[in-house]
């Protein structure tokens, strides 16, 4: 039996019951599970945050994660998160690498790998009222400061797109950083807010689209007069030509929902913007090639599904419609034949993720983590899975063992052979 927090194990019996017999089907057994270990353990907390970052080094032995001492409310200006890595070959040991004070629950502060290095690591921080961007190498110790944050990193790990954090948090309080207030809070749509790109070597950056500009694009499916924009959810194309990100507005009260969407893409030299998804409901969304992204969006065709969006058209293909029905926090193992995916909480708390064979349509579990009800909102604990450079193993963030928000690793070598795909 998965174990829960204390103060819930009572109201949890009922959901462990019918997540077990969930196993269950027509009185058969479903498959063993793949093995799962905690690699970090309490009294604090850890977790890694967002799905569309390198957790694992390049030779897949060192984990990165974030530790704090608290959770169920916001962080204040003065919290610090500490920064480590888990060597999964040596005893799960933590290294303890630095801090942040520029950090949220859900993406934490931007933590990753630095994409064609072995041993440097980059994260978000704040500095004399600035947010700013560290990087160190972990073998050597050295380390330099960047006068930016940044969101997502080229392939080649040479550049850097971002947005403006004090704006974000703002808008979409949980995403962004709180201490430092946003200077266009009064302000719809700023020419001075945007996606920037930012040379990781000498700290330069250019604006490659303002939020400004985003909103002026005709949008036929939405009104958005006077309403407050801003822009989420930054990724760099494999190929490094092409960013997405989503343009997003605070609704009118009464709206029914709280924001709205569009799906843009544009050069990495700022050339040919173009709003790929236009119908105000994207979510989450990985590259599978230069070309194409998975996106969990609404379409006049089959409605809230996952689609293949191909970049620079209208063209969307409805995907797996029946075997990943619900929305969730989508990448490819390394080869694109399989999909990492996952769920939110279901009526009884648990959260599965799991694997999607591309070729032959079949869904493969692995796991069903309850969350108890007071993961819940800013600080929810969805498990966004990670996966390793070969694609064999899996990371994700829970709280159903008992003790917090803790990193569980997942060995999927069986279900994907003895290589995930081509690294």
């Amino acid at each position: 039996m998965w174990p829960v927090h204390n103060t819930t194990r009572r109201s949890f019996l009922s959901a462990v019951a019918a997540g077990l017999s969930a196993h269950a089907c027509g009185g058969r057994t479903a498959p063993a599970l793949p093995p799962v270990r905690a690699i970090t353990k309490g009294p604090k907390h850890h977790w890694f945050g967002y799905y569309d970052k390198l957790e694992f080094d390049p030779q897949g032995r060192l984990v990165l994660g974030m530790q704090v001492g608290f959770e169920h409310r916001s962080p204040s200006p003065t919290d610090e998160v500490r920064i480590g890595m888990v060597d999964i070959r040596d005893g799960d040991r933590w290294s303890d690498l630095g801090s942040s004070t520029a950090w949220c629950w859900q993406q934490g502060c931007m933590l990753q790998w630095v994409p064609g290095s072995s041993s440097e690591v980059i994260w978000n921080d704040r500095e004399d009222g600035h947010y700013v961007s560290r990087i160190l190498d972990v073998e050597t110790g050295a380390s330099r400061t960047l006068p930016s944050p940044v969101y997502a990193l080229s392939p080649d790990g040479s550049w850097a797109v971002t947005t403006d954090f004090r704006r974000l948090n703002d808008t979409r309080p949980g995403y962004g950083y709180v201490g430092i207030p946003d200077p266009n809070a009064a302000v719809e749509t700023p020419e001075d807010v945007g996606v920037w790109k930012l040379d990781l070597t000498s700290g330069k950056r250019e604006l490659l689209i303002s939020v400004a500009e985003a909103a002026a694009v005709p949008n036929a499916h939405s009104d958005t007069s006077g309403l407050k924009h801003y822009f989420n959810h930054l990724l760099v194309s494999p190929d490094g030509a092409r960013v997405i990100f989503l343009h997003r507005w605070r609704n009118r009260p009464g709206s029914g929902s709280g924001f709205g969407t569009r799906m843009f893409t544009i050069g990495s030299d700022g050339s040919r913007p173009h709003v790929l998804d236009p119908h105000g409901r994207t979510s989450h969304f990985i590259w599978r090639d230069p070309e194409h992204i998975l996106a969990w969006a609404w379409h006049p065709s089959h409605g809230d599904k996952f689609y293949l969006f191909r970049d620079l058209t209208d063209e969307a293909e409805v995907i797996a419609p029946d075997v990943m029905p619900r929305n969730g926090h989508c990448t490819y193992l390394p080869g694109n034949r399989w999909i990492l995916n996952d769920t939110y909480p279901d009526e009884n708390r648990l959260q599965h993720p799991y694997l999607y064979e591309v070729s032959s349509g079949r869904r493969v579990p692995l796991g069903h983590f309850v969350s108890p009800p007071e993961y819940t909102g800013e600080w929810r604990c969805d498990t966004h899975p990670r996966s390793s450079p070969d694609g064999t193993k899996v990371v994700v963030d829970s709280p159903h063992g008992g003790n917090g928000r803790q990193l569980y690793l997942i060995d999927v070598s069986e279900i994907v052979g003895a290589s995930g795909g081509p690294v």
